[in-house]
C-alpha cells in the first residue's frame, strides 16, 4: 500500500527526523519511512511537544543520538492488517508507552511499573513526520481526537494523564494547601488540576518571574521565589500553617529539601520531576514519620486510563491548555526549540509541528 498524502497519493521513501546528540546538539536528517505490519499504524505527525524528561542530558548517556518525542499527535495515513477500530483519516494522540495488563503489576493496579511499559515506544520517535505505531500500542493506547480538539491540545493528553496520575497518588482535595515547587509545563498542569479538584489555596514557586506570572494565570493563589524562605513565606500567606500537599516539579537538591521543611503535619510530598541517580534524601525518620506524619511518594508516566481522563478533562474544556503554548516551530527550527526549553526562563511549552 502506498502512502495518502494531502496533496493525494504519493509514494514516498524518506522522512525527516531529528536526531538528539544533546541539547545543544539536534540534527535534523532523513531516514527511510517505516514500514508497518499486521495490527499497526503509520501516523502522519501534526504536533510533538517537547517535554522536560527530553532535556535530560544524564539520562541520555550511552543513548545517543536517537529521536526522542513522546507528546505526540497526528493522522493515520495507513492501518496494517487487522486493525478495525480506525482507518486512515482518523486524528488521534498515541502514548509511547502502554502496559501489558496482564503481569503481576499491572495486576495490582501498578500499571507504570510494568516492565512492558518500560520498553514500548514509537518507531523511531515523536520528532519524526511519520510514525510506525506498534501493535501493543495501537491496542492500548491511541486515543481518537474530537473535531474540537486541536492537535496541539492532543499533545498534551500524555503530561496531563502524568499529572492526573500523580494527584490521585497524593489525593489532592478540598481543604488542603498544595505547594507546587517548580512552574514549567508540568508544575503549571500540577496548578490547573489542584484547581479543578477543589483544593483550598494553591501556592507556587519558582525562581524565574515568567514563570511564576503563568503560575498565577493557571490559578495559582500566591507566587513565591525560591530563594525566599520558603517555610516561613509559606507561613505569612496560609494562615500560619505549612502545606498539607508539597508537588516537586523540580529535578534538583533545592526543591527537594524545600519541599521537606514545607509540608505540614499529616502533608503528602509528590516527587514528582526525575531526579539524577546521584541525588540523594536528606531524611530525618524521626521527624519526617514519626513526629509530622509526612507521606514521601512519587509517580512516573500513566496508565491508558488515566489518559482517557485527561481527555475528558481537555475535551469538556474544563481545563484550557491553548495558553500553555509559548512557541509553535517548524521542524528545522527543532534546535532551536530545545535550545529555548533548556534555557527555560522564557518559554512554557514548545510545539513542533513538521508542517510549518
Amino acid at each position: 500500500m502506498g502512502l495518502l498524502r494531502e496533496s493525494g497519493y504519493l509514494p514516498l521513501s524518506h522522512m525527516k527526523i531529528a536526531s538528539y546528540y544533546n541539547n545543544n546538539d539536534v540534527r535534523v536528517e532523513e531516514i527511510p519511512v517505516p514500514k508497518i505490519g499486521k495490527g499497526e499504524i503509520l501516523l502522519k505527525t501534526k504536533a510533538t511537544g517537547i517535554c522536560g524528561s527530553d532535556l535530560m542530558e544524564w539520562y541520555r548517556t550511552g543513548n545517543v543520538p536517537r529521536v526522542l518525542g513522546h507528546e505526540v499527535a497526528g493522522e493515520i495515513m495507513e492501518v496494517g492488517e487487522g486493525i478495525t477500530n480506525f482507518k486512515v483519516g482518523d486524528r488521534i494522540a498515541a502514548s509511547h508507552h502502554v502496559p501489558c495488563y496482564q503481569c503481576h503489576y499491572c495486576q495490582l493496579g501498578h500499571h507504570t511499573l510494568c516492565d512492558t511499559l518500560r520498553k514500548t515506544n514509537f518507531d523511531p520517535g515523536g520528532f519524526s513526520e511519520w510514525i510506525r505505531i506498534p501493535e501493543i500500542n495501537c491496542l492500548h493506547g491511541i486515543y481518537k481526537l474530537p473535531e474540537h480538539v486541536s492537535f496541539e491540545e492532543g499533545t498534551l493528553i500524555e503530561p496531563l494523564a502524568c499529572v492526573f496520575r500523580g494527584q490521585k497518588r497524593v489525593d489532592t482535595r478540598k481543604g488542603q494547601t498544595v505547594l507546587v515547587i517548580g512552574c514549567g509545563p508540568a508544575g503549571l498542569l500540577h496548578i490547573a488540576l489542584a484547581k479543578i479538584r477543589g483544593v483550598k489555596r494553591i501556592i507556587a514557586c519558582d525562581l524565574v518571574d515568567f514563570r511564576l506570572e503563568a503560575a498565577r494565570q493557571f490559578g495559582a493563589d500566591e507566587v513565591l521565589k525560591s530563594t525566599e524562605d520558603l517555610a516561613e513565606r509559606l507561613k505569612q500567606v496560609n494562615e500560619d500553617r505549612l502545606a498539607d500537599v508539597v508537588i516537586v516539579c523540580a529535578g534538583n537538591k533545592q526543591a527537594t529539601i524545600q519541599s521537606m521543611v514545607c509540608a505540614g503535619r499529616g502533608a503528602s510530598i509528590l516527587f514528582f520531576a526525575l531526579q539524577s541517580p546521584d541525588q540523594i534524601l536528606p531524611l530525618s525518620l524521626n521527624e519526617v514519620f514519626w513526629q509530622k506524619g509526612i507521606t514521601l511518594t512519587s509517580s512516573y508516566a500513566a496508565s491508558p486510563e488515566d489518559h482517557h481522563e485527561a481527555l475528558e478533562l481537555i475535551q469538556s474544556k474544563k481545563i484550557n491548555l491553548q495558553k500553555m503554548i509559548s512557541h509553535r516551530l517548524g521542524f528545522l527550527e527543532i534546535a532551536k526549540g530545545f535550545q529555548m526549553a533548556a534555557k527555560g526562563d522564557a518559554s512554557i511549552k514548545i510545539i513542533i509541528d513538521p508542517a510549518r
